[in-house]
């Protein structure tokens, strides 16, 4: 490099890192801005080198002439460019870093030797122009680092191929050296500036906006290429405690620090993002859920600053972007109900039965299942539970612990309930009037429909279109799925309150029971979870833990239903106990509307007056049982039983 070469490749660098030092570094791949994917890089460098190609035959055609030695060079040149161009052009794979450094680099020295060859200065200087495309490549693409170096490459090359031509002076060469420097710098300012907005301005990751236009051009390049496709979403667990205990400039260092810990692990083709609080987007092009699982795994360092949550999908064939975020979005919520500090991988199999629910939602075919629930005191059917049942066409019968988690992460789940809603109005009011007797009907709600926006409208809309009273409806809110604390879901409950529908929490006396729900929740009536039953003729703990939570229910005016009633001596001590209201295989198995108006509701099995086995465990409580409710006030129900409006029960 001659003297004046490496004088103005300093000028420049100096000049450069000068101006575009405040802007934030990028904080994703090897690209600059939001806006530069892979792909993106690989057209606009295919098509500089198109440019090249076609200049280079043009200043041959104009001044050089093709019969010459120099334009048979040029030619060749000229060649090898397009063909780099078209190659660029028509490539569908992210390549790693080094590999765009070599790609701008080798642009930079094709170009010099084309101008060396130059027979005059005239179309040296005209083909020097052509580096001009690779400072807006650079700065366009590379980190500010990155982009100065091959700018200093650039001056460098351009200054010492002009000066080899004698006729060529110092003052021409560092014209065309400061003309590089000036458009690599407003280059530079206008992607800092474009990049902004797509830019976390903490992190310097990606930002919401920004990773869906990374996320729409992956999902399209997978789609055509049949490369597998990863995403992961990243939560910081109790990131809340580090922002209330020490403060949120302490929280911020950790979000840094996080994202800078992500750059360093994660593979050059990978797209990060923060898409708002504590939470990260990565995008893995090219590897499968398994291997994007090891991958994000390695991310969770023992001894971090913070543990992570992390929920891993792989994009399916026919599955929608949206679709996989929810999927990832899942197995996050199931590392988090796992014990947090782990990754889980989303169900492979879940996007092709997703598909497949979805068409049988649409097309009527999943079906709706009755099971009674009858007064203990007398055996009267009082109501009805509905349960959804599925057959897919080739495995047969599908679990509703499989298929209603499916819908839930495809976006089906509102969807599939309000088609259920509204078959089992339908069907309970047959089922009424073939057995005389007024039915209530109660059925589950999940807790991401309660938070949807808009829900109990649908629901009240379902029953005024099938003509069933909201008066006569139960929603069942299952504990492990509704953190009923939220407003979202506190006011879906609400709303259907007040429109008359009783309220129940589903699984009373599991692990994610809390007492204080029966404040916080506007609930009229507790459903005891069947593994609590199962046991009460065992264990006279259970036992007396039953009739604790019988006394409060009552001292607090709601229903309690007791599920999964299987054997006589377990209805026999309830009844003693003083549980009103009961369901289970000892009294009917859920059954199709079609079967259950062919059979009697009187005909049930009777209680024997004393039943072995379970005397023991009544010894041992405190105090007298209680009178049944049927024996202290005769036809009391359901009806009676959930607190209303004029009802001193909880609100």
């Amino acid at each position: 490099m001659t003297p004046a070469a490496s004088s103005a490749a300093r000028a420049c660098r100096h000049l450069i890192v000068a101006v575009l030092q405040p802007t934030p570094p990028s904080a994703t791949s090897p690209l600059a801005s939001g806006a530069s994917t892979p792909r993106g890089l690989a057209v606009t460098s295919g098509s500089f080198y198109l440019g090249g190609g076609v200049t280079a035959l043009l200043v041959t055609w104009g001044a050089v002439g093709f019969g010459t030695p120099e334009g048979r060079f040029l030619t060749v040149v000229a060649a090898l460019a397009l063909t780099v161009g078209a190659v660029l052009l028509a490539w569908r794979r992210p390549l790693p870093e080094p590999v765009w450094h070599v790609v701008v680099a080798a642009g930079t020295g094709l170009v010099a030797v084309a101008v060396v060859v130059c027979p005059d200065e005239a179309s040296a200087v005209a083909l020097s122009t052509v580096f001009t495309f690779i400072a807006i490549d650079a700065f366009c693409f590379f980190r500010v680092r990155e982009a100065v170096a091959q700018l200093s490459l650039l001056v460098a090359a351009s200054t010492t191929s002009l000066l080899s031509h004698a006729d060529v002076g110092l003052g021409t060469a560092a014209g065309v050296a400061v003309v590089l420097a000036c458009i690599a710098f407003v280059v530079g300012r206008l992607v800092a500036t474009a990049s902004g907005a797509t830019r976390d301005p903490l992190t310097g990751l990606l930002n919401r906006r920004g990773f869906d236009r990374a996320y729409e051009e992956l999902l399209s390049t997978a789609e055509r290429t049949r490369a597998p496709l990863s995403l992961a979403l990243i939560d910081v667990d109790d990131f809340k405690a580090v922002n209330d205990g020490l403060g949120h400039a302490a929280g911020d260092e950790l979000l840094r620090g996080l994202a800078a810990g992500f750059l360093t692990a994660l593979p050059a083709p990978a797209v990060v993002a923060r898409c708002g609080g504590d939470e990260f987007l990565v995008l893995l092009p090219g590897l499968t859920g398994e291997r994007a699982l090891e991958v994000v795994d390695g991310l969770r360092l023992p001894g971090g600053d913070a543990t992570l949550s992390c929920g891993i999908a792989e994009l399916a064939a026919g599955e929608s972007g949206a679709d996989l975020l929810r999927r990832a979005d899942t197995a996050m919520y199931a590392a988090k109900r796992g014990g947090r500090d782990r990754s889980s991988l989303a169900d492979a199999g879940s996007p092709s039965l997703a598909l497949d629910l979805a068409h049988a939602v649409r097309a009527g075919d999943v079906a709706v299942v009755l099971q009674p629930i009858l007064r203990l005191s007398d055996r009267t059917v009082i109501g009805v539970e509905a349960l959804a049942r599925w057959t897919h066409p080739v495995r047969g019968p599908v679990s509703p612990a499989e298929f209603i988690p499916v819908a839930e992460a495809a976006g089906l789940i509102d969807e599939l309930g309000l088609a259920v809603l509204a078959q089992a109005c339908r069907d309970t009011s047959l089922l009424g009037e073939a057995w005389g007797l007024p039915l209530l009907l109660t059925v589950n709600v999940s807790g991401r429909q309660l938070v949807a926006p808009g829900f109990a409208a649908r629901a009240l809309s379902v029953l005024a279109a099938t003509g069933w009273s909201p008066a006569a409806l139960v929603v069942e809110v299952t504990e492990s799925l509704l953190d009923a604390t939220t407003a979202a879901a506190t006011n879906s409950l609400k709303e259907l309150r007040d429109a008359g529908v009783a309220v129940a929490i589903d699984d009373f006396g599991t692990g994610y029971s809390a007492l204080s729900r029966l404040d916080t929740v506007p609930v009229d009536v507790v459903k005891l979870d069947a593994d609590f039953i199962a046991h009460i003729t065992t264990s006279p703990r259970r036992a007396a833990v039953l009739r604790a939570v019988l006394d409060l229910c009552s001292s607090l005016g709601l229903a309690v239903v007791a599920e999964g009633v299987e054997r006589a001596d377990q209805a026999e001590l309830l009844r003693q106990l003083g549980c009103p209201l009961a369901q289970g295989y000892l009294f009917h198995r859920p059954l199709p509307v079609a079967d259950l108006v062919r059979r009697d509701p009187g005909n049930l099995p009777p209680v024997p007056a004393s039943v072995p086995g379970h005397r023991e465990v009544l010894v041992v409580l405190q105090g007298p049982p209680r009178p049944a409710p049927g024996e202290a006030r005769r036809g009391e129900g359901l009806h009676d039983r959930v607190a209303r409006d004029d009802d001193p029960g909880p609100r």
